[in-house]
């Protein structure tokens, strides 16, 4: 049986890593199409069982972002998935194309972020802004093409909307992210705005198994719409994806 809405990238135990499309929201309450609800209906259907299906989901991703995502199938398993995030064990890699060609070939973005009271978003701030807090992510630079920047990000912090307001306030938003000032669309068009995706992606996932106490690694390979950045970026999808 195959997933609808989503797909399984690695499957061992209570512990399920899919790929998120861009989108659809990570988790949503009831009543609203969301991630969590496509993976617990689908194992409902799969293991054929009545009534309701546990998901525990340690972390998220933004509604327009795509890529790797750690979910478990009981509650101790969540438990310990939860601990290794809040202990900064999981090594997370996102691939970005940008607005405009960054100068350097790597580097380190240390800001201070709060999140905007009431709003859906996020600000860099003044180091003696109230709410403030400690934002750090490093980058290098993949490729340069056509006014626009591919970069392979690791963030050294986990803040609301992270990559996305600290790559704006240095100048070089998200394609595609207009709540940050983007001026280039990505993707299929909607006359939800909801909908749309920008040019942002969870590559990488690493973590130790919650029961084996293996190391996994997963990569999710890049959606459809990233075909429109050219052949470099696409052939390197396909070779590190096999």
């Amino acid at each position: 049986m195959q997933p609808n809405g989503f797909a399984i990238l690695y499957e061992q135990g209570p512990c399920l890593v899919v790929s998120k499309p861009a989108g659809i929201l990570t988790q949503a309450p009831p009543g609203i199409d969301s991630l969590e609800f496509r993976i617990k209906q689908f194992l409902i259907q799969r293991e054929n069982k009545p009534g309701r299906a546990y998901l525990g989901v340690p972390h998220r991703l933004d509604r327009p972002v795509s890529g790797a995502l750690v979910v478990a199938k009981h509650v101790r398993a969540a438990r310990r998935l939860s601990e290794q995030f809040e202990g900064r064990i999981v090594q997370k890699t996102y691939w970005a194309v940008v607005e405009g060609e960054l100068a350097t070939d790597q580097g380190r973005w240390i800001d201070r972020v709060r999140k905007v009271p009431n709003e859906a978003r996020s600000e860099v701030v003044a180091d003696d802004q109230k709410d403030a807090r400690r934002a750090v992510l490093s980058y290098q630079v993949r490729l340069r093409f056509e006014g626009k920047t591919w970069l392979e990000i690791t963030l050294e912090t986990g803040r609301y909307h992270q990559i996305r307001v600290q790559a704006s306030s240095h100048g070089h938003p998200v394609v595609g992210d207009a709540l940050y000032g983007a001026t280039t669309s990505f993707g299929p068009s909607s006359d939800d705005p909801r909908d749309l995706m920008i040019a942002l992606h969870a590559r990488d996932l690493t973590f130790r198994h919650p029961m084996t106490k293996e190391d996994v690694s997963v990569t999710a390979p890049l959606p459809p719409a990233w075909s429109e950045f050219g052949d470099a970026i696409i052939a390197c999808d396909d070779g590190e994806s096999r």
